[in-house]
């Protein structure tokens, strides 16, 4: 035989010169959860150690992740009050906003990304405002790029808006160029599907919808095609980054968005996959951090260029190992 790929499989060495997919701990975001009260770490049941912090406490989380070599955290707000029109979300001194303020001044260094929806601020748990029994897009739009402006003058470096209304991109930069934070990336959830990956993060952020769900404004899982359309009506109306959510069950999405822009791909590797890692080892069914590192490379190996995942600790640690990267 001429052709021999084992030839290229022979060493360790060997395997990394030819290895196609590169990943380094910049690339990676840790998804965060901060809550209204004092002197709080609690461990999130169905998200086993995930914890939500209040702000006084967030920093031994940022430390960890400072130490690992994360470099970057989405911030994920979660308040003791609620109302219709998910009023602390963009609350001069909401829980976000003063996390930020806290955040900044200890950990600088850190480069702080904020999720930008109003389903963890409502009574009524939807991503935007109500009328009637049906989210209202258009109302929404003022309320989210105020929350967005919100952040970013507490501090937020970038601004990520999750909530799939038509048209929030266009609005939250017109919003911000105005108030001269023309330098404000924005990354958008562009392709976010109406999936059950989610269950974990809603007990997380109790924010699971009071009535219904959500398939009115996020993405029938059977479509592909309309994650392009809204790739790219994100890219015409400003937006910097676009993200795939979930991850590993969207990994073709992933490979399509690469092929149909040339803005940088984020994976959101969501809740439901990191609770399924741990309950499958938990019962030793799997070796978890074999696991996470083959569906981590999966995303990057699709196209994806950053990743949103609770493994972030762990997977920088791999990284420095050399076990992957």
């Amino acid at each position: 035989m001429i052709k021999r790929p084992r030839r290229l499989r022979k060493t360790e060495i060997l395997r990394k010169m030819v290895r196609e997919t590169r990943i380094d701990q910049a690339s990676l975001i840790y998804p965060m959860f901060v809550r209204d009260g004092e002197g709080i770490r609690e461990e999130i049941p169905s998200m086993a150690g995930q914890y939500r912090y209040s702000v006084d406490r967030m920093y031994e989380e940022l430390e960890k992740l400072s130490d690992a070599g994360v470099g970057a955290v989405m911030l994920f707000g979660i308040p003791d009050h609620k109302d219709e029109k998910g009023s602390q979300a963009y609350a001069e001194d909401g829980v976000i906003q003063r996390a930020l303020w806290e955040a900044k001044k200890r950990f600088p260094d850190l480069y702080y990304i904020t999720d930008v929806c109003l389903c963890e601020y409502t009574s009524h748990g939807h991503c935007g405002m109500l009328k009637g029994c049906e989210v209202d897009n258009d109302s929404t739009l003022e309320l989210l790029a105020k929350t967005a402006l919100s952040h970013v003058q507490a501090g937020a470096d970038m601004v990520a808006p999750s909530d799939m209304m038509d048209g929030r991109v266009g609005k939250i930069r017109t919003v911000l160029d105005a108030e001269g934070y023309e330098d404000i990336p924005i990354m958008s959830y562009a392709v976010k599907y109406a999936s059950g990956f989610y269950a974990p993060f809603r007990d997380a952020a109790k924010s699971a919808p009071a009535f219904g769900d959500r398939k009115s404004y996020q993405m029938d899982y059977h479509n592909s095609r309309e994650g392009i359309k809204e790739i790219l009506l994100d890219e015409e109306e400003g937006a910097d980054i676009v993200m795939v959510k979930p991850a590993l069950a969207y990994l073709d999405m992933i490979a399509k968005a690469k092929e149909a822009t040339n803005l940088p791909i984020a994976a959101y590797s969501v809740s439901g996959e990191y609770a399924m890692i741990k309950a499958a080892a938990e019962k030793g069914w799997i070796m978890e951090d074999q696991i996470v590192c083959e569906t981590a490379v999966a995303a990057f190996r699709a196209g994806a260029q950053s990743y949103l995942t609770y493994y972030a600790k762990e997977l920088a640690g791999f990284i420095k190992e050399g076990r992957i990267g």
